[in-house]
């Protein structure tokens, strides 16, 4: 009997202790571990703590020179168009697909608002809405192709790039649209290109442009029904399916948004030029994918932020600014930022861990 009561009291002792146990077990969660799942639940802190870093080097070493309201958003109006085609690719990388036609339907939207209002007298507002009903065109095509006929992202949108750039080289005869012409007959085409100053930054309608877009598509992704489609999308269609979501619906709807972004971005290209070229923004497509990347959101679809991808494409313009003022060699940007996209892609990995 004492022996069976021993065993007894044992056991209760046992149980009574198991929840300290799991208490204690968690309290010695390693500080990497806990790093980790802070990582995990905030992909943004990654970009934004490079972000901070890269600017506090240069500070240190260009001082007054680069820490100055006018240098700081000298790098927000060189990333404009990159942080908007970037929101564009964002949208379609968060499905776990990709678009490499980025850039050329921004261009090609760009060089419609030219020649329709120059070649065919249209009024310069509607000529804007004919470059914008043309992006969302070329992104309804990659959308249909890729949800309904079920072809790959990469293969859809790489010939959609061929496409869009042959098309976009036949139809304005490789033809320029100079500024002066702009000027005088349809200066709402420049809109983007004004500045105004706050006191000593000075600031384009452009930039305002791409911070409005990536604060309201950051809100819609998290904060509404559509939003957590596209996520429940990127992360697994199948489950999504299963739960209710209409997946072929919702990735067409995120192709049409993302060539409605690059019209968005063809008519900011245009402020900041001044004119419609038809060879403009060659690398927009690289240039918006690398933003994206060093922005931490996943290549794998399903995880990420919009505000990322804007501190991806701030950290390139900081290490290139930077960099030139410093008088280094350019090809030290390139190296430097091929470094971060590998690292970037690391980091994912490694955070994605967490999830497994």
């Amino acid at each position: 009997m004492a022996s069976e009561s021993g065993t007894t009291n044992s056991y209760e002792s046992a149980i009574k202790g198991s929840p300290d146990a799991v208490a204690e077990f968690t309290q010695r969660r390693s500080a990497v571990h806990s790093f980790q799942h802070l990582l995990h639940q905030t992909p943004s802190l990654v970009p934004l703590i490079v972000l901070l870093a890269a600017v506090a080097v240069f500070a240190a070493l260009l001082g007054a020179k680069f820490f100055s309201p006018f240098t700081l958003t000298l790098i927000l109006q060189q990333v404009a168009i990159t942080g908007i085609v970037g929101a564009a690719q964002s949208v379609v990388i968060l499905t776990a697909g990709i678009d490499l036609s980025v850039g050329a339907i921004m261009v090609l939207s760009s060089v419609v608002m030219g020649q329709f209002t120059f070649r065919y007298g249209l009024p310069p507002a509607f000529a804007v809405l004919c470059g914008f009903a043309c992006g969302a065109l070329m992104g309804f095509i990659n959308g249909t192709l890729v949800a309904r006929m079920k072809l790959p992202p990469f293969i859809v949108t790489l010939g959609m790039w061929q496409i869009v750039l042959a098309t976009n080289f036949l139809y304005s005869a490789n033809e320029t649209i100079r500024s002066q012409d702009i000027t005088e007959q349809a200066p709402i085409l420049q809109l983007f290109g004004e500045s105004f100053r706050i006191g000593g930054a000075v600031f384009t309608y452009g930039v305002v442009a791409m911070l409005v877009l990536v604060l309201v598509l950051s809100y819609v992704l998290r904060h509404t029904a559509w939003g957590r489609h596209v996520y429940a999308v990127g992360d697994d269609p199948d489950a999504a399916e299963l739960a209710g979501v209409q997946v072929s619906r919702v990735l067409v709807t995120v192709y049409v948004l993302s060539g409605l972004i690059c019209a968005l971005a063809g008519w900011v290209l245009i402020g900041r030029l001044g004119s419609v070229s038809p060879t403009a923004g060659q690398f927009a497509n690289i240039e918006s994918i690398t933003a994206v990347v060093i922005g931490g959101i996943s290549l794998f679809g399903g995880r990420g932020s919009i505000l990322g991808m804007l501190f991806g494409a701030l950290i390139v313009g900081v290490f290139s600014l930077g960099l030139k003022m410093l008088g280094t060699d350019p090809q030290w940007t390139y190296l430097l930022i091929g470094a971060l996209i590998i690292g970037a892609v690391a980091v994912d990995q490694w955070i994605r861990k967490v999830a497994a």
